[in-house]
């Protein structure tokens, strides 16, 4: 009885949080860049008075679904998708360094590349920044260029995205939405990674399988909360068979 309770009490813990990532996930469907959160659970045993048969499902570190989403062309020249494998760098809120896919760009009012909320766009020293009166072009290796809207086209280079590709098991994916090493530090330039300018990657969330996924995980909910249900009865039903018998 005891080992049923905690059984389906963890289960359906368990069940609430993986619906409240699926529903994260479907919120961001369209978010160009977003990465999928994944979650994983492991067994953790009950410390204290009782039978040593208890255990629990404990929440282990949250991961994320590094497979590309769907580049599409949109013909503006400040956005741009990463091809394959590797990151766009940004300066963080806080001022650290962080990564992501989301390549929706534009210049602010001093002339700094920023992302679409606000985040510098850091190159390979530091923010760019456009000088007034030119339009933007950014290459296939991100190197980024100057066109003056009048005078002679002749493209002045600024400087070149950071764009890096670190193993996908030395990054984890921090409270802004950001990506950032796990120790801290900065990721190396990778000269090898490519971006397609004029175009924008989406999220690579599965709308269906997240639907079926909250669908699924809702029976699973019910049928925890009928396990409590019957757990409680059985320990009704017991009590007052004890008393009669007293």
């Amino acid at each position: 009885m005891d080992r049923m309770i905690y059984t389906a009490m963890s289960g359906a813990k368990s069940m609430m949080q993986r619906q409240d990532v699926l529903a994260n996930n479907l919120a961001n469907i369209n978010t160009p860049g977003y990465r999928a959160e994944t979650v994983a659970f492991r067994v953790a045993p009950m410390e204290g008075p009782g039978l040593p048969t208890r255990a629990f499902s404990a929440e282990s570190t949250p991961g994320a679904d590094f497979s590309p989403g769907v580049i599409t062309t949109t013909g503006r020249p400040l956005d741009v998708a990463v091809t394959g494998k590797g990151w766009l760098t940004v300066q963080a809120a806080d001022g650290t360094e962080a990564y992501t896919r989301n390549g929706g760009m534009e210049v602010d009012d001093q002339g700094v590349l920023r992302t679409q909320n606000g985040l510098a766009v850091l190159g390979d020293g530091g923010p760019i920044a456009v000088p007034p009166g030119n339009s933007v072009a950014i290459a296939a290796d991100g190197t980024v260029s100057a066109i003056p809207l009048s005078g002679p086209k002749t493209p002045i280079a600024l400087g070149r995205l950071k764009l890096v590709n670190p193993p996908a098991t030395d990054i984890t994916r921090s409270a802004d939405g950001l990506f950032r090493l796990k120790g801290g530090a900065a990721a190396e330039l990778d000269t090898t990674v490519r971006i397609a300018s004029g175009s924008i990657e989406g999220s690579n969330v599965n709308a269906v399988e997240a639907m079926t996924g909250m669908i699924s995980l809702a029976r699973q909910f019910e049928m925890q909360m009928k396990l409590l249900q019957t757990a409680e009865s059985n320990a009704r039903k017991g009590s007052s068979v004890l008393a009669s018998n007293s």
